[in-house]
């Protein structure tokens, strides 16, 4: 999900836990354990995990040798904060931040992303290296690989922040099904299928100006997994009341048909040599 292999081999056939361990969403995984858990009297619970984790991911990068990163450092120092604030605060401080910690998290999250750019670090970089061999960590596509897949990471935090904030400050409802869970998992989703085909994509690029006629992955490859997300919403509607039956029906079927005509549209265009 880094990019990590766009235009350049692997260091070797890590482990399962290795792969997971060298990927960004264990960076990531503190933060979305704390939008989990965040609520009204579970914040103290969602920092105290969140801290945890970081901690472990952080120690595990050491004991295996692996560089330090800015996400997992991060983690740590954020999270040991927001425990330590989550304690000390007075209740109408500690009401306040249990309906606006969603936001806070998110935007630091894209802070975080943008900055990685602006300093010519993209956060996913530092985990594409641990994969990838030296001589190729300069490599144009590499490093532009990691910028696209860093930006889109950014895009999606910023949507959750938005509909996190639309939900809080104008619904009035953090726990609205579209704006506190729908519209932000969803918004990770697709940056994470994002993170799995665009370096095929870079690939087959770097094929094709090398002479070489590599297959790249179809848009489809990308929207299919995405469409099937579609049902298991609709369900979530009708079972939740969140909204209109026929809204929960519509999103059904719509994860049905839609991946079956992108299949069927894949199976009738010729294969893209990227």
């Amino acid at each position: 999900m880094t990019g990590d292999s766009a235009a350049a081999p692997t260091t070797g056939s890590p482990s399962r836990l290795g792969r997971i361990l060298d990927g960004p969403l264990t960076g990531l995984s503190p933060w979305i354990v704390l939008g989990v858990l965040e609520g009204e009297g579970w914040i103290e619970w969602a920092a105290g995990i969140a801290l945890a984790l970081s901690v472990v991911f952080l120690v595990a990068d050491l004991a295996r040798g692996r560089s330090l990163k800015l996400l997992t450092v991060v983690d740590v120092i954020f999270f040991a904060g927001l425990l330590i604030l989550v304690l000390l605060i007075n209740p109408v401080g500690k009401a306040w931040l249990e309906t606006w910690i969603g936001e806070i998290s998110n935007i630091t999250l894209v802070l975080i992303a943008v900055g990685s750019m602006l300093v010519r670090m993209p956060f996913t970089l530092q985990y594409a290296r641990e994969q990838v061999d030296r001589k190729y960590w300069h490599l144009p596509t590499f490093l532009h690989t990691n910028y696209v897949i860093t930006g889109v990471w950014a895009g999606a935090f910023l949507v959750s922040a938005v509909a996190g904030f639309y939900g809080d400050a104008v619904l009035q409802n953090g726990n609205n099904i579209w704006t506190g869970w729908v519209i932000q998992i969803g918004a990770i989703i697709v940056a994470l299928q994002f993170s799995d085909w665009y370096p095929g994509v870079a690939r087959a690029r770097v094929a094709r100006e090398q002479g070489r006629a590599t297959p790249s992955p179809s848009l489809v490859a990308l929207l299919d997994p995405l469409a099937r997300w579609l049902v298991p919403i609709g369900i979530l509607s009708l079972v939740l009341d969140g909204g209109p039956t026929w809204l929960g029906i519509a999103f059904i079927v719509a994860g049905v048909a839609i991946p079956t005509l992108l299949r069927q549209a894949d199976r009738t265009t010729p294969a893209s040599a990227g």
